[in-house]
């Protein structure tokens, strides 16, 4: 066996990433917003948005490469 096969999951590490909680939040309220309003974006207007969303993502993969915040 291995030792994450001994060891319980560690969820004090998951849920103290504050920072990283809070971008997912954000990201899934984008996502939401994204898919409600979609149908009656212009091209422009959904271009715009992949592109807000897109960001965020990236700072989404940035805060969770860096771990816990400190």
């Amino acid at each position: 066996m291995t030792d994450s096969e001994t060891q319980p999951p560690d969820y004090t590490k998951r849920r103290s990433n504050f920072v990283l909680r809070a971008l997912i939040d954000e990201m899934l309220d984008q996502v939401r917003a994204l898919d409600r309003h979609s149908a009656t974006m212009t091209e422009g207007e959904r271009a715009q948005a992949e592109q807000e969303l897109d960001a965020l993502m990236a700072r989404v993969r940035r805060a969770a490469m860096k771990g816990p915040a400190a």
